[in-house]
């Protein structure tokens, strides 16, 4: 007699969004040369600090100012196999997807945000997906210039300065910020996630 058993949710997430998900070009939200544009890097962490190598990020921004208008259909795609090219490299489109490399590492290269609405400090909207995670998960990168902003966010004057502390990028040097997402606590603080109802 055949035991044939079904496969759990646990079983089937993955990993493998790096075979689907990632396009040429995704960490790219601004064209290259774009006067203005900023770096976020990082690394993606497990509980234990072991770095995940089969994670992916997305972003979703407002542009510097405020405008939640990205360019839309700024994908090629090949007229032959209909597989994607990548992105056109010509607009400012307002997300992002990056996959982490081997060693857990990930990059986006865009604009500075501006504030989408009045009374919300400037960020980065980022989902995060990775193995183990049956539901991806969502939090914010405030990029740290404007201090007067970041006090008067509410979602971060709700945090504890430690917990808020999780949210806002590194300067690392002119142009580029550090952002590492810990998906647990453990050997680091965890990043704060969101849950939307």
């Amino acid at each position: 007699m055949e035991n044939t058993l079904e496969p759990t949710p646990s079983q089937t997430v993955g990993p493998f969004y790096g075979y689907a998900l990632p396009f040429p070009g995704g960490e790219e939200i601004v064209p290259p040369g774009e006067p203005g544009a900023v770096v976020v890097r990082g690394t993606v962490f497990d509980g234990a600090g072991t770095p995940v190598p089969d994670a992916i990020i997305e972003v979703w921004q407002p542009g510097p100012d405020g405008s939640l208008r990205g360019a839309p259909g700024s994908l090629r795609r090949d007229p032959v196999t209909g597989g994607v090219l990548g992105r056109t490299g010509l607009d400012f489109t307002g997300f992002g997807r990056a996959a982490t490399d081997a060693d857990g590492h990930w990059y986006v290269r865009t604009l500075p945000p501006g504030p989408h609405r009045e009374g919300a400090a400037p960020h980065l909207s980022v989902c995060v997906f990775a193995r183990g995670l049956l539901h991806h998960l969502y939090t914010r990168v405030y990029l740290p210039e404007d201090a007067e902003a970041l006090a008067a966010d509410p979602l971060l004057a709700a945090l504890p300065p430690q917990r808020r502390d999780t949210l806002i990028a590194g300067p690392e040097r002119p142009g580029v910020y550090r952002f590492d997402l810990w998906l647990q606590g453990g050997a680091g603080e965890e990043t704060v996630f969101l849950e939307f109802a």
